[in-house]
C-alpha cells in the first residue's frame, strides 16, 4: 500500500471513556497523602484588596525608592529646619553671598544669598511650603472633582451634559489670567484682613499663595472629575447598585456607599500625580512672581532669585531646581508603582 493510499484511510475514533463504568476499588478510596496534596493543591494565604496591593507594591523597586526619596524630603523640609542655627528670613551680616562652607565658624552647606540669608534653611523652607500647597491644593481637587463627577455620572441624562458642559468651559480659562486676576481683585481686601490680625499665619505668604489656593480649587478639579464621571459610568449599572435599589437605598448612600469606595484605587494613582503636577505649577507661577511674597520662599522663587548671580553662583540656582525635579521624578514613579498594584489587570 503506497503513502497516498495510507493517507486516505480513516481509522476509527478511539472510544471514550466513560466515567460512569469505571470500577471503583477500596485502594482509589484512600485519603490522599501529604504529597498527592501538595502537587493538586497550592495552598495559599488570604488576603485583600489592599494587602494584595501593597505587596505589590512593595515588589516594585522603582516605586519603593521614589517613596523613600520622597519620605528624605519630607523629613528635610519639616525637621531639617529644627535643627539648623539660622531662620529662613534671618539676615547676617557680613555673610553676603558666601560659597557654601561648612567650618567651626561658618555653617552654611549651600551658600547665602545677597542679602547674607542662609541657603540650606531657605531650601527647606521653599520645600516645605511646596509640598503644602501640592497636598492642600489636591486635597480640594480631589473632594470638588470626585463629588461633581461622581453626581454627573451617576444622573446622566441632561444633568449630565450640562455639568460636562461646564467642565469645559472651565477647561478653556487660561489659569495664569485668572490668578492675575484675582491678586489684583484680592490684594486690598486680604491685606486689611491680615493687618486687623486675622490669620495672622497666613499673613506671611502673602496674597499670591492664596490666590493660588483658590485657583485650584475654581479650575484644577476638572480632570479629576471627568475620570471620577467614566468610572461611575461603568460602575452604576453593577449587580450591587441594582441590589441596593432593590433595598430601597437612596442616591446619596449609592454613591457614597458603593460607586465612590470602588473607585478609590483611580483616585488614590490620579491623586499621586496631581500632587506633583501642582507643585510645579506653583513653583512656575512663583518664578514669575505671582507666588508666595518675600521674605517667604518657595521652589520657584528661589530659582528666580539665583538667576542674577548664574554666572558666578551656580549652585544657588541648581540645589532648588535638583530638589524640584526629584521631588516631580519621585511622585511619579511613586504613581506609577501604585497604579501598577491597584490595577488588577497588572497582576501576574
Amino acid at each position: 500500500m503506497d503513502k497516498d493510499t495510507l493517507k486516505n484511510v480513516k481509522l476509527p475514533p478511539k472510544p471514550m471513556l466513560d466515567p460512569f463504568r469505571i470500577k471503583l476499588t477500596p485502594e482509589m478510596m484512600l485519603p490522599a497523602t501529604k504529597e498527592e496534596r501538595e502537587q493538586l493543591i497550592q495552598m495559599r494565604e488570604s488576603t485583600t484588596y489592599w494587602k494584595d496591593a501593597m505587596r505589590r507594591l512593595k515588589a516594585n523597586k522603582v516605586a519603593m525608592v521614589s517613596l523613600a526619596v520622597v519620605l528624605l524630603i519630607v523629613l528635610f523640609a519639616f525637621v531639617g529646619p529644627l535643627l539648623m542655627p539660622y531662620t529662613y528670613d534671618q539676615v547676617i551680616k557680613g555673610h553676603e553671598r558666601m560659597a557654601p562652607v561648612i567650618n567651626g565658624e561658618y555653617f552654611h552647606p549651600f551658600g547665602t544669598d545677597n542679602l547674607g540669608r542662609d541657603l540650606c534653611v531657605r531650601v527647606m523652607i521653599g520645600t516645605r511650603i511646596s509640598l503644602v500647597i501640592g497636598v492642600v491644593s489636591t486635597l480640594f481637587i480631589v473632594v470638588i472633582g470626585v463629588l461633581y463627577g461622581a453626581v454627573s455620572g451617576f444622573v446622566g441624562g441632561t444633568v449630565d451634559m450640562i455639568m460636562m458642559r461646564i467642565c469645559e468651559i472651565i477647561y478653556s480659562i487660561p489659569t495664569v489670567l485668572i490668578i492675575i486676576l484675582l491678586n489684583i481683585v484680592l490684594k486690598e481686601p486680604l491685606r486689611r484682613f491680615f493687618d486687623a490680625g486675622h490669620l495672622a499665619a497666613l499673613s506671611s505668604v502673602g496674597t499670591g499663595l492664596i490666590c493660588i489656593f483658590v485657583t485650584f480649587a475654581l479650575l484644577y478639579w476638572v480632570s479629576m472629575a471627568r475620570m471620577v464621571r467614566g468610572e461611575i459610568l461603568a460602575l452604576k449599572n453593577s449587580e450591587y447598585v441594582t441590589a441596593s435599589k432593590a433595598l430601597g437605598a437612596g442616591n446619596r448612600w449609592i454613591i457614597v456607599k458603593h460607586l465612590v469606595p470602588n473607585c478609590i484605587g483611580t483616585v488614590v494613582v490620579t491623586t499621586t500625580f496631581q500632587i506633583p503636577s501642582s507643585i510645579f505649577t506653583e513653583s512656575f507661577l512663583s518664578f514669575i512672581g505671582l507666588g508666595v511674597s518675600a521674605p517667604m520662599a518657595s521652589l520657584g522663587s528661589l530659582v528666580n532669585d539665583a538667576l542674577d548671580g548664574f554666572q558666578t553662583a551656580p549652585y544657588r540656582l541648581f540645589i532648588p531646581a535638583l530638589v524640584l525635579a526629584l521631588i516631580i521624578l519621585a511622585m511619579n514613579q511613586l504613581g506609577d508603582g501604585l497604579r501598577d498594584a491597584l490595577d488588577p489587570k497588572m497582576r501576574n
